[in-house]
Protein backbone atom coordinates (compact mmCIF):
# COMPACT_ATOMS: atom_id res chain seq x y z
CA UNK A 1 0.00 0.00 0.00
CA UNK A 2 0.94 3.44 -0.73
CA UNK A 3 0.40 7.15 0.16
CA UNK A 4 -0.50 9.40 -2.59
CA UNK A 5 0.55 12.94 -1.90
CA UNK A 6 -1.91 15.77 -4.35
CA UNK A 7 -0.99 18.82 -5.06
CA UNK A 8 -3.96 20.88 -3.61
CA UNK A 9 -3.18 23.99 -6.68
CA UNK A 10 -3.53 21.63 -9.40
CA UNK A 11 -4.93 18.25 -8.35
CA UNK A 12 -1.79 16.47 -9.78
CA UNK A 13 0.12 14.17 -7.98
CA UNK A 14 3.25 15.10 -6.28
CA UNK A 15 4.60 11.72 -5.04
CA UNK A 16 3.79 7.95 -3.63
CA UNK A 17 5.40 6.87 -0.10
CA UNK A 18 5.16 2.85 0.20
CA UNK A 19 3.87 2.72 3.86
CA UNK A 20 5.86 0.90 5.95
CA UNK A 21 5.07 -2.73 8.02
CA UNK A 22 4.65 -2.11 11.86
CA UNK A 23 7.85 -4.57 12.19
CA UNK A 24 9.66 -2.24 10.21
CA UNK A 25 8.55 0.64 12.75
CA UNK A 26 9.19 -1.72 16.04
CA UNK A 27 12.47 -2.64 14.75
CA UNK A 28 13.14 1.41 14.16
CA UNK A 29 12.08 2.37 17.64
CA UNK A 30 14.53 -0.60 19.26
CA UNK A 31 17.46 1.65 17.36
CA UNK A 32 16.27 4.82 18.20
CA UNK A 33 16.23 4.37 21.95
CA UNK A 34 20.11 2.65 21.75
CA UNK A 35 20.90 5.90 20.22
CA UNK A 36 19.15 8.28 22.92
CA UNK A 37 21.04 6.65 25.64
CA UNK A 38 24.30 7.28 23.57
CA UNK A 39 22.53 11.00 23.38
CA UNK A 40 21.70 11.48 26.85
CA UNK A 41 25.64 11.26 27.72
CA UNK A 42 26.51 14.29 25.31
CA UNK A 43 27.09 17.50 26.60
CA UNK A 44 24.96 20.76 25.85
CA UNK A 45 28.03 22.49 23.95
CA UNK A 46 28.34 19.42 21.36
CA UNK A 47 24.03 19.84 21.25
CA UNK A 48 24.34 23.43 21.01
CA UNK A 49 26.81 23.12 17.47
CA UNK A 50 24.24 20.83 16.18
CA UNK A 51 21.54 22.61 16.40
CA UNK A 52 23.38 26.07 15.22
CA UNK A 53 23.93 24.33 12.53
CA UNK A 54 20.87 22.99 11.81
CA UNK A 55 19.65 26.78 11.69
CA UNK A 56 21.79 27.41 8.91
CA UNK A 57 20.74 24.68 6.60
CA UNK A 58 17.20 25.93 6.95
CA UNK A 59 18.00 29.73 5.94
CA UNK A 60 20.16 28.09 3.13
CA UNK A 61 17.64 25.57 2.01
CA UNK A 62 15.10 27.77 3.16
CA UNK A 63 13.35 27.87 -0.88
CA UNK A 64 13.71 24.12 -0.92
CA UNK A 65 11.57 23.03 1.89
CA UNK A 66 9.59 26.34 1.26
CA UNK A 67 8.68 24.56 -1.89
CA UNK A 68 7.79 21.04 -0.44
CA UNK A 69 5.59 22.66 2.00
CA UNK A 70 3.69 24.56 -0.53
CA UNK A 71 4.03 21.50 -3.27
CA UNK A 72 1.94 19.35 -0.53
CA UNK A 73 -0.80 21.44 1.27
CA UNK A 74 -0.49 24.58 -0.80
CA UNK A 75 0.53 27.53 2.00
CA UNK A 76 1.69 30.86 0.14
CA UNK A 77 5.40 30.53 -0.91
CA UNK A 78 5.98 33.71 0.97
CA UNK A 79 4.19 32.11 4.07
CA UNK A 80 6.01 29.22 3.58
CA UNK A 81 9.55 30.48 3.86
CA UNK A 82 8.51 32.43 7.13
CA UNK A 83 7.63 29.25 8.51
CA UNK A 84 11.11 27.91 8.08
CA UNK A 85 12.32 31.28 9.31
CA UNK A 86 10.79 30.32 12.37
CA UNK A 87 11.93 27.24 12.63
CA UNK A 88 15.85 28.72 12.64
CA UNK A 89 14.86 30.97 15.54
CA UNK A 90 13.44 28.42 17.58
CA UNK A 91 16.62 26.41 17.40
CA UNK A 92 18.40 29.54 18.11
CA UNK A 93 16.12 29.98 20.90
CA UNK A 94 16.83 26.49 22.57
CA UNK A 95 20.65 26.50 22.40
CA UNK A 96 20.65 30.25 24.02
CA UNK A 97 17.97 28.74 26.72
CA UNK A 98 18.16 25.00 26.98
CA UNK A 99 20.64 24.38 29.69
CA UNK A 100 19.31 27.03 31.56
CA UNK A 101 15.88 26.09 31.50
CA UNK A 102 17.24 22.29 32.71
CA UNK A 103 19.11 23.79 35.50
CA UNK A 104 18.79 21.88 39.11
CA UNK A 105 16.67 23.65 41.46
CA UNK A 106 18.58 23.81 45.38
CA UNK A 107 15.51 23.85 47.90
CA UNK A 108 16.47 24.99 51.16
CA UNK A 109 15.11 22.27 53.78
CA UNK A 110 16.76 20.72 57.34
CA UNK A 111 18.88 17.73 55.00
CA UNK A 112 22.22 18.66 53.83
CA UNK A 113 21.12 19.18 50.69
CA UNK A 114 17.55 19.39 48.83
CA UNK A 115 17.43 19.75 44.95
CA UNK A 116 15.54 19.28 41.89
CA UNK A 117 17.15 18.30 38.33
CA UNK A 118 15.63 16.94 34.82
CA UNK A 119 16.45 13.96 33.04
CA UNK A 120 15.08 12.79 29.74
CA UNK A 121 11.90 10.11 29.87
CA UNK A 122 13.13 8.59 26.10
CA UNK A 123 11.25 8.28 23.06
CA UNK A 124 8.54 10.61 22.29
CA UNK A 125 6.42 10.31 19.80
CA UNK A 126 4.85 13.22 17.83
CA UNK A 127 1.57 13.13 15.90
CA UNK A 128 1.67 15.82 13.56
CA UNK A 129 -0.78 18.01 11.71
CA UNK A 130 -0.10 19.22 7.47
CA UNK A 131 -1.63 23.04 8.31
CA UNK A 132 2.38 24.24 9.53
CA UNK A 133 3.97 20.74 8.38
CA UNK A 134 7.53 21.86 9.40
CA UNK A 135 6.85 24.51 11.94
CA UNK A 136 4.50 22.07 14.06
CA UNK A 137 7.31 19.08 13.82
CA UNK A 138 10.11 20.85 14.98
CA UNK A 139 8.23 22.75 17.61
CA UNK A 140 8.22 19.15 19.45
CA UNK A 141 11.60 17.62 18.19
CA UNK A 142 13.83 21.04 19.11
CA UNK A 143 12.97 21.14 22.81
CA UNK A 144 12.82 17.67 23.20
CA UNK A 145 16.48 16.62 21.19
CA UNK A 146 17.99 19.35 23.10
CA UNK A 147 17.12 17.84 26.44
CA UNK A 148 18.16 14.36 25.68
CA UNK A 149 14.94 12.50 24.24
CA UNK A 150 14.87 10.75 20.57
CA UNK A 151 11.64 12.10 18.45
CA UNK A 152 9.20 9.82 16.00
CA UNK A 153 7.54 11.47 13.91
CA UNK A 154 3.98 10.22 12.37
CA UNK A 155 2.77 13.16 9.73
CA UNK A 156 0.05 13.59 8.31
CA UNK A 157 -0.35 11.78 5.19
CA UNK A 158 -0.11 14.80 2.93
CA UNK A 159 2.99 15.80 4.28
CA UNK A 160 5.42 13.05 3.49
CA UNK A 161 7.54 14.74 1.97
CA UNK A 162 8.38 17.51 4.78
CA UNK A 163 8.48 14.67 7.22
CA UNK A 164 11.46 12.57 5.43
CA UNK A 165 12.75 16.83 4.67
CA UNK A 166 12.60 16.85 8.40
CA UNK A 167 14.38 13.44 8.94
CA UNK A 168 17.12 14.30 6.47
CA UNK A 169 17.74 17.72 8.38
CA UNK A 170 19.06 16.35 11.11
CA UNK A 171 21.30 14.19 9.47
CA UNK A 172 22.49 16.79 7.16
CA UNK A 173 23.05 18.56 10.66
CA UNK A 174 25.43 16.14 12.14
CA UNK A 175 22.84 14.32 14.55
CA UNK A 176 23.39 10.46 15.07
CA UNK A 177 21.80 8.24 12.82
CA UNK A 178 18.55 7.42 14.43
CA UNK A 179 18.04 10.09 17.11
CA UNK A 180 15.07 11.21 14.91
CA UNK A 181 12.72 9.41 12.49
CA UNK A 182 9.41 9.55 9.93
CA UNK A 183 7.44 6.63 10.24
CA UNK A 184 5.32 6.28 6.80
CA UNK A 185 2.36 4.34 8.15
CA UNK A 186 -1.36 4.31 8.44
CA UNK A 187 -2.94 5.26 12.00
CA UNK A 188 -3.81 1.69 12.77
CA UNK A 189 -0.02 1.58 13.45
CA UNK A 190 -0.61 3.96 15.93
CA UNK A 191 -1.34 1.74 19.33
CA UNK A 192 1.69 -0.42 19.11
CA UNK A 193 4.06 3.01 18.58
CA UNK A 194 2.66 3.63 22.28
CA UNK A 195 2.69 0.32 23.50
CA UNK A 196 6.54 0.34 22.53
CA UNK A 197 8.29 0.11 25.86
CA UNK A 198 10.57 2.42 24.73
CA UNK A 199 8.03 5.20 23.81
CA UNK A 200 7.84 7.26 26.91
CA UNK A 201 5.79 10.51 25.81
CA UNK A 202 3.03 11.08 23.17
CA UNK A 203 2.70 14.41 21.29
CA UNK A 204 -0.19 15.16 19.06
CA UNK A 205 -1.66 18.35 17.76
CA UNK A 206 -4.53 17.85 15.21
CA UNK A 207 -8.52 17.53 16.03
CA UNK A 208 -10.30 17.06 18.75
CA UNK A 209 -11.35 13.03 17.63
CA UNK A 210 -7.66 12.32 17.12
CA UNK A 211 -6.64 13.99 20.53
CA UNK A 212 -9.46 11.37 21.79
CA UNK A 213 -7.99 8.57 20.43
CA UNK A 214 -4.68 9.04 21.19
CA UNK A 215 -4.65 9.83 24.63
CA UNK A 216 -7.37 7.22 25.22
CA UNK A 217 -4.26 4.71 23.64
CA UNK A 218 -1.82 6.52 25.97
CA UNK A 219 -4.25 6.19 29.43
CA UNK A 220 -4.04 2.37 28.70
CA UNK A 221 0.06 2.22 28.70
CA UNK A 222 -0.09 4.90 31.42
CA UNK A 223 2.35 7.17 29.26
CA UNK A 224 1.98 11.00 29.40
CA UNK A 225 0.68 12.65 26.70
CA UNK A 226 0.50 16.63 25.11
CA UNK A 227 -2.30 17.57 23.17
CA UNK A 228 -2.72 20.62 21.29
CA UNK A 229 -6.37 20.75 19.53
CA UNK A 230 -9.11 22.78 17.72
CA UNK A 231 -10.08 26.18 18.76
CA UNK A 232 -13.18 28.50 18.33
CA UNK A 233 -11.07 31.64 19.13
CA UNK A 234 -12.71 35.13 19.89
CA UNK A 235 -11.48 38.39 19.55
CA UNK A 236 -13.25 41.23 21.21
CA UNK A 237 -13.82 44.68 19.26
CA UNK A 238 -14.30 46.94 22.25
CA UNK A 239 -16.01 50.21 21.29
CA UNK A 240 -12.48 51.93 22.18
CA UNK A 241 -10.72 50.11 19.58
CA UNK A 242 -8.27 51.36 16.97
CA UNK A 243 -10.89 50.30 13.88
CA UNK A 244 -7.82 50.04 11.70
CA UNK A 245 -5.68 47.65 14.04
CA UNK A 246 -8.01 45.43 14.43
CA UNK A 247 -9.26 45.15 11.27
CA UNK A 248 -6.39 44.39 9.97
CA UNK A 249 -4.85 41.70 12.92
CA UNK A 250 -8.63 40.00 12.16
CA UNK A 251 -8.66 39.62 8.53
CA UNK A 252 -4.88 39.01 8.90
CA UNK A 253 -5.60 36.08 11.39
CA UNK A 254 -8.15 34.49 9.63
CA UNK A 255 -7.18 34.41 6.30
CA UNK A 256 -3.69 33.43 6.97
CA UNK A 257 -2.78 29.76 5.35
CA UNK A 258 -6.06 30.00 3.89
CA UNK A 259 -7.28 29.73 7.57
CA UNK A 260 -6.35 26.93 8.35
CA UNK A 261 -4.88 27.77 11.71
CA UNK A 262 -5.75 26.70 15.09
CA UNK A 263 -5.54 30.12 16.82
CA UNK A 264 -7.19 32.36 13.89
CA UNK A 265 -9.85 34.60 14.83
CA UNK A 266 -12.91 32.38 14.28
CA UNK A 267 -15.94 34.43 15.93
CA UNK A 268 -15.39 38.75 16.05
CA UNK A 269 -17.52 39.81 18.74
CA UNK A 270 -17.83 43.41 18.02
CA UNK A 271 -19.57 45.95 20.40
CA UNK A 272 -22.99 47.72 19.06
CA UNK A 273 -21.10 50.88 19.30
CA UNK A 274 -18.05 50.40 16.59
CA UNK A 275 -20.52 47.67 14.80
CA UNK A 276 -20.93 49.60 11.56
CA UNK A 277 -18.04 51.32 10.99
CA UNK A 278 -15.93 48.09 11.88
CA UNK A 279 -18.06 46.11 9.06
CA UNK A 280 -17.52 48.79 6.95
CA UNK A 281 -13.75 48.39 7.03
CA UNK A 282 -14.10 45.13 7.70
CA UNK A 283 -15.84 44.10 4.45
CA UNK A 284 -13.43 46.34 2.36
CA UNK A 285 -10.13 44.92 3.99
CA UNK A 286 -12.02 41.27 3.43
CA UNK A 287 -12.01 41.93 -0.60
CA UNK A 288 -8.32 42.01 -1.03
CA UNK A 289 -7.62 38.85 -0.55
CA UNK A 290 -8.19 37.00 -3.32
CA UNK A 291 -6.68 33.33 -4.12
CA UNK A 292 -3.68 32.85 -6.41
CA UNK A 293 -1.12 30.29 -7.67
CA UNK A 294 0.64 29.72 -4.17
CA UNK A 295 4.42 29.59 -5.67
CA UNK A 296 3.83 33.47 -6.85
CA UNK A 297 5.27 35.42 -4.21
CA UNK A 298 2.71 37.85 -4.20
CA UNK A 299 -0.62 35.95 -3.94
CA UNK A 300 -1.96 36.50 -0.47
CA UNK A 301 -4.17 32.90 0.16
CA UNK A 302 -4.15 29.60 -1.71
CA UNK A 303 -5.79 26.53 -1.64
CA UNK A 304 -6.88 24.58 1.11
CA UNK A 305 -5.16 21.22 1.93
CA UNK A 306 -7.23 18.70 0.16
CA UNK A 307 -10.81 18.72 -1.33
CA UNK A 308 -12.52 17.02 1.58
CA UNK A 309 -11.67 19.57 4.10
CA UNK A 310 -12.72 22.04 1.81
CA UNK A 311 -15.98 20.34 1.03
CA UNK A 312 -16.80 20.35 4.63
CA UNK A 313 -15.67 24.03 5.19
CA UNK A 314 -18.50 24.80 2.34
CA UNK A 315 -21.26 22.90 3.92
CA UNK A 316 -20.50 24.65 7.00
CA UNK A 317 -21.09 28.16 5.09
CA UNK A 318 -24.14 27.09 3.39
CA UNK A 319 -25.89 25.87 6.48
CA UNK A 320 -25.02 28.51 8.45
CA UNK A 321 -26.78 30.86 5.44
CA UNK A 322 -30.14 28.58 4.85
CA UNK A 323 -30.32 29.08 8.83
CA UNK A 324 -30.35 32.44 8.42
CA UNK A 325 -26.48 34.05 8.28
CA UNK A 326 -25.56 36.83 6.21
CA UNK A 327 -23.32 36.04 3.56
CA UNK A 328 -21.39 39.11 2.40
CA UNK A 329 -18.45 37.96 0.79
CA UNK A 330 -17.53 35.09 -0.76
CA UNK A 331 -19.36 31.39 0.06
CA UNK A 332 -19.67 29.94 -3.09
CA UNK A 333 -17.65 27.09 -4.57
CA UNK A 334 -15.27 28.41 -7.43
CA UNK A 335 -14.84 26.06 -10.44
CA UNK A 336 -11.45 24.81 -11.79
CA UNK A 337 -9.02 22.67 -10.96
CA UNK A 338 -7.69 23.04 -7.26
CA UNK A 339 -8.85 23.10 -3.40
CA UNK A 340 -9.21 26.73 -3.79
CA UNK A 341 -12.12 28.42 -1.55
CA UNK A 342 -12.13 32.50 -1.29
CA UNK A 343 -12.49 34.80 1.43
CA UNK A 344 -15.47 34.49 3.25
CA UNK A 345 -17.38 37.03 5.60
CA UNK A 346 -20.49 35.77 8.00
CA UNK A 347 -22.52 38.18 9.89
CA UNK A 348 -26.15 37.66 11.50
CA UNK A 349 -25.34 34.36 12.74
CA UNK A 350 -28.61 32.19 14.30
CA UNK A 351 -27.96 29.66 17.48
CA UNK A 352 -27.49 26.32 16.54
CA UNK A 353 -25.79 26.35 12.95
CA UNK A 354 -22.33 25.28 12.06
CA UNK A 355 -21.12 28.92 12.20
CA UNK A 356 -22.07 29.23 15.91
CA UNK A 357 -20.61 25.71 17.00
CA UNK A 358 -18.22 24.22 14.82
CA UNK A 359 -15.03 25.49 14.41
CA UNK A 360 -14.77 26.42 10.41
CA UNK A 361 -11.34 25.66 9.75
CA UNK A 362 -10.61 28.17 6.30
CA UNK A 363 -10.59 31.27 5.24
CA UNK A 364 -14.59 32.32 6.56
CA UNK A 365 -14.68 34.94 8.88
CA UNK A 366 -17.92 34.97 11.55
CA UNK A 367 -18.71 38.65 13.29
CA UNK A 368 -21.23 38.58 15.83
CA UNK A 369 -23.09 42.19 17.21
CA UNK A 370 -22.40 42.41 21.20
CA UNK A 371 -24.62 44.69 23.09
CA UNK A 372 -21.51 45.39 26.00
CA UNK A 373 -19.06 44.08 27.43
CA UNK A 374 -20.14 41.76 29.81
CA UNK A 375 -22.32 39.94 26.92
CA UNK A 376 -19.17 39.77 24.71
CA UNK A 377 -16.76 38.01 27.22
CA UNK A 378 -19.55 35.79 28.22
CA UNK A 379 -20.13 34.59 24.79
CA UNK A 380 -16.32 34.38 23.95
CA UNK A 381 -16.29 31.97 27.02
CA UNK A 382 -19.21 29.86 26.38
CA UNK A 383 -17.27 27.60 23.76
CA UNK A 384 -15.60 24.18 24.48
CA UNK A 385 -12.01 25.31 23.36
CA UNK A 386 -10.15 27.19 25.22
CA UNK A 387 -7.33 27.63 22.88
CA UNK A 388 -6.29 31.46 22.19
CA UNK A 389 -8.52 34.55 22.81
CA UNK A 390 -7.72 38.46 21.52
CA UNK A 391 -9.42 41.79 23.14
CA UNK A 392 -8.64 45.15 21.39
CA UNK A 393 -9.14 48.43 22.98
CA UNK A 394 -7.43 51.58 23.78
CA UNK A 395 -7.56 51.51 27.28
CA UNK A 396 -4.59 48.88 28.25
CA UNK A 397 -5.11 48.52 31.67
CA UNK A 398 -8.84 47.02 31.03
CA UNK A 399 -7.50 45.19 28.21
CA UNK A 400 -4.96 43.53 30.24
CA UNK A 401 -7.78 42.78 33.05
CA UNK A 402 -10.00 40.89 30.58
CA UNK A 403 -7.36 39.22 29.21
CA UNK A 404 -6.04 38.33 32.71
CA UNK A 405 -8.81 37.85 34.79
CA UNK A 406 -12.13 36.91 32.51
CA UNK A 407 -11.08 35.23 29.05
CA UNK A 408 -10.73 31.60 29.05
CA UNK A 409 -8.36 30.34 26.93
CA UNK A 410 -4.42 29.10 27.05
CA UNK A 411 -3.24 32.53 25.37
CA UNK A 412 -4.89 35.85 25.27
CA UNK A 413 -3.76 39.10 23.18
CA UNK A 414 -3.99 42.36 24.24
CA UNK A 415 -4.36 44.71 20.27
CA UNK A 416 -2.53 41.81 18.29
CA UNK A 417 -3.32 38.77 16.64
CA UNK A 418 -2.29 35.52 18.68
CA UNK A 419 0.54 33.61 17.44
CA UNK A 420 3.56 31.39 18.60
CA UNK A 421 6.30 32.28 19.82
CA UNK A 422 9.48 30.11 21.02
CA UNK A 423 9.95 32.27 23.99
CA UNK A 424 6.38 31.80 25.39
CA UNK A 425 4.60 28.89 26.65
CA UNK A 426 1.93 27.35 24.22
CA UNK A 427 -0.85 25.20 24.37
CA UNK A 428 -4.89 25.29 25.25
CA UNK A 429 -7.64 24.59 28.05
CA UNK A 430 -10.79 22.72 27.86
CA UNK A 431 -11.19 20.74 24.65
CA UNK A 432 -8.26 22.64 23.00
CA UNK A 433 -6.28 20.07 24.79
CA UNK A 434 -3.70 20.49 28.09
CA UNK A 435 0.32 20.53 28.23
CA UNK A 436 1.98 22.92 26.67
CA UNK A 437 5.15 23.22 24.05
CA UNK A 438 8.27 26.28 23.55
CA UNK A 439 9.96 27.95 26.08
CA UNK A 440 10.64 26.55 29.44
CA UNK A 441 7.47 24.96 30.30
CA UNK A 442 7.91 22.94 26.59
CA UNK A 443 11.65 21.69 27.17
CA UNK A 444 10.39 20.21 30.40
CA UNK A 445 7.07 18.39 29.65
CA UNK A 446 8.86 14.94 29.11
CA UNK A 447 11.21 15.66 31.26
CA UNK A 448 11.45 13.35 34.60
CA UNK A 449 11.33 16.08 37.10
CA UNK A 450 13.51 14.20 39.83
CA UNK A 451 14.05 15.21 43.73
CA UNK A 452 16.95 14.39 45.39
CA UNK A 453 17.90 14.53 49.13
CA UNK A 454 21.39 14.51 50.75
CA UNK A 455 21.64 13.31 54.58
Amino acid sequence: MAIDVINPATGELVKSYELMSQETVMGMIDTMADVRRSWQETPFSERHLLFLRMADILRRDCREFATIITEEMGKPFKQAKNEIEKCAWLCEYYVENAEEHLQPQFIETERKKSYTCYEPLGVVFAVMPWNYPIWQVMRFAVPNIMGGNAGLLKHAPNSMGAALAIEKLFIDAGFPHGLFRSVIADVDVVPAIIAHPEVTGITLTGSEGAGAAVASEAGKQLKKVVLELGGSDPYIICEDADIDLAVDACVKSRYLNAGQVCIAAKRILVLDGIYDAFMERLLEEAKQYTCGDPMDEATMMGPMARADLRETLHRQVSESVQAGASCLLGGEMPEGPGCYYPATLLADIPEGCPASTQELFGPVITVWRMPDIDEAVKIANETAYGLSAGIFTTNLEEGERIARDLLRAGTVSVNACVSSDPRLPFGGIKRSGYGREMASAGIREFMNLKTVVVD
